[in-house]
């Protein structure tokens, strides 16, 4: 069947939907495992249904398990990640509230964007990109300041690094501050404890590690960020994100009406939580790593460099340096158009310098690792 469209300057004839098959390897969306596109097709049912509400309790106990947090307040933002990270923002900080921002990458700088559209004083505690913040540089931006929260990037997928968060968690702390955290592509893919380590409030997304679909956020907070949430002086300035209206749809024998939620993309998530727990947090985390260094041995054989020392890079966005006289985007449209293989393009200050290869839940196989650099290879010496 098709539909044909007029416009002024085209004519439109649009066919069924058929996209190609490609092997997603880049910063995210990850291979959807068809277990999960198979839930997507579940038939509709309504968003206060008690079906759906005893659908919701079960995302929400296996977020809590992923997470590896007792939080009550834990449940799924129904839009993307970077909607997460407005909400953790926008319902801890009022203006005027001080907030310590780590910045280094991408995600950090929007982040301390985000705080300062809420009226917050900002100080950022900066790194080069493709290094960790160091905890001391933490320490000493605080100095004698009353921090509200101190916020950081756990997975930085524009430069792939693994930012160490337990010392900076104690350093917020000892200071009376909220210990925030970005994990939307750590979560599911590498370590990341949210009781153990003193994570206040952490938002994740669903693209990357836990191979789900776009367009959810997981998040959760401790008792302490609800303690912050139910004293604010003022309302939060998102009615959509305001947690205190948002939590009544996700708690209770009663829920009140927030909004309507993306149904099939929720039947989604949950299958995506059901592999997750099934393969097990730590056999999934050691997967990743394993599949990563399969890569960092292929790649290292072919004189490609990791642009992050060995210690902190991620095991499932891995950012190397585009060797010396290889054409950026020939080799990517090539991966692209002619093996079906994405992978990312350099953001920032590494445009055209690097390549981020994502290795991300369902894209995390040695199949995957052995097809790109078999693919690479061919390219390259074309």
């Amino acid at each position: 069947m098709s539909v044909s469209i007029n416009h002024p300057d085209h004519i439109y004839n649009i066919q069924d939907l058929a996209t190609s098959h490609r092997m997603l390897m880049g910063p995210g969306p990850s291979d959807v495992h068809p277990s999960v596109l198979m839930a997507m097709a579940t038939p509709m049912i309504g968003h206060l249904d008690p079906e759906f509400i005893k659908i919701m309790d079960e995302i929400k106990e296996m977020a809590k398990q992923t997470f590896l947090t007792q939080n009550e307040l834990t449940f799924i933002v129904s839009a993307p990640g970077s909607a997460g990270m407005e909400t953790v923002l926008v319902n801890l900080l009022e203006p005027g509230d001080e907030a310590i921002i780590c910045v280094h990458g991408a995600f950090g700088m929007r982040m301390a964007d985000i705080a300062e559209r809420c009226g917050a004083i900002v100080t950022r505690v900066e790194a080069p990109w493709g290094e960790p913040i160091n905890p001391q540089d933490v320490k000493n931006a605080i100095g004698s300041s009353k921090p509200k929260l101190v916020s950081i990037v756990h997975a930085e997928t524009s430069t792939g690094v693994k930012q160490p968060l337990q010392e900076i968690s104690n350093i917020a702390h000892n200071v009376g501050a909220l210990f925030v955290v970005d994990a939307v592509t750590s979560l599911a893919g590498t370590e990341l404890r949210v009781d153990d380590w003193g994570i206040d409030a952490i938002y994740s997304g669903t693209q990357k590690c836990m191979s789900a679909p776009p367009g959810l956020s997981p998040i959760s907070f401790s008792e302490q960020a609800v303690d912050v949430l139910n004293n604010r002086k003022r309302k939060v300035q998102s009615w959509f994100l305001d947690l205190s209206l948002v939590k009544n749809y996700w708690a209770g024998a009663k829920r009140a009406y927030h909004h309507t939620a993306p149904v099939s993309a929720m039947f989604a998530i949950r299958e995506a939580y059901r592999l997750v727990l099934d393969e097990g947090l730590e056999n999934r985390w050691l997967r990743h790593t394993r599949n990563h260094e399969l890569l960092k041995n292929g790649l290292e054989a072919m004189g490609i460099e990791f642009l992050v020392a060995e210690e902190f890079r991620l095991p499932m966005l891995n950012a190397v340096k585009i060797p010396e006289g290889v054409d950026d985007a020939f080799v990517r449209s090539t991966l692209l158009n002619e093996y079906n293989i994405e992978i990312g393009a350099g953001l920032g200050q590494f445009a055209g310098k690097v390549w981020r290869i994502g290795l991300m839940g369902e894209s995390s196989t040695p199949t995957h690792v052995e097809r790109l650099l078999s693919s690479l290879t061919e390219i390259i010496n074309k």
